[in-house]
């Protein structure tokens, strides 16, 4: 409160700045001071609205270049996915081929080594049922055969 006392007598002990009155002396007033700070304002003023509507400009090709740069980003990095998936269905597909060929070329193995010990048990079975006299026999009865079958 005592601050807000003091504050009203140092106002009051201020000098009067006298009447409000109009000067008309060019000189005195600065008005020609004033009319060169508003020209060059203006002039300026209208510069600065150009850079601001180029600077607006220039910031909406910004955000264009960005969410066209992330769609870019975006469309590449589906395309690599899909690339990606392709080459990861062809390797598997090789994959199966192989597998399937290497089963094959396994069961043709072994079909042939059952041909194989087959015909060995069977010769061995008529090496050992057969001998000389039945044998002689079994010669006669196909030449017979293939006599009887000759078209005279």
């Amino acid at each position: 409160m005592k601050e807000v006392i003091n504050s009203l007598n140092y106002l009051s002990n201020w000098p009067s700045a006298g009447s409000f009155e109009f000067n008309t002396n060019i000189l005195e007033t600065n008005i020609i001071n004033i009319s060169v700070v508003l020209g060059v304002l203006v002039y300026f003023g209208k510069g600065v609205e150009k850079a601001r509507a180029r600077l607006w400009e220039v910031e909406k090709r910004v955000d264009e270049i960005r969410v066209n740069g992330y769609l870019q980003i975006e469309q590449e990095k589906e395309n690599l996915i899909k690339a990606a998936s392709a080459n990861l269905k062809q390797l598997e597909d090789s994959k199966n081929e192989t597998i399937f060929f290497e089963q094959q070329k396994v069961i043709d193995q072994v079909r042939q080594q059952i041909s194989y010990q087959a015909l060995q048990k069977a010769l061995a079975i008529m090496n050992n049922c057969l001998n000389t006299d039945l044998h002689l026999r079994m010669i006669d009865y196909n030449i017979g055969r293939l006599r009887a079958k000759k078209p005279n």
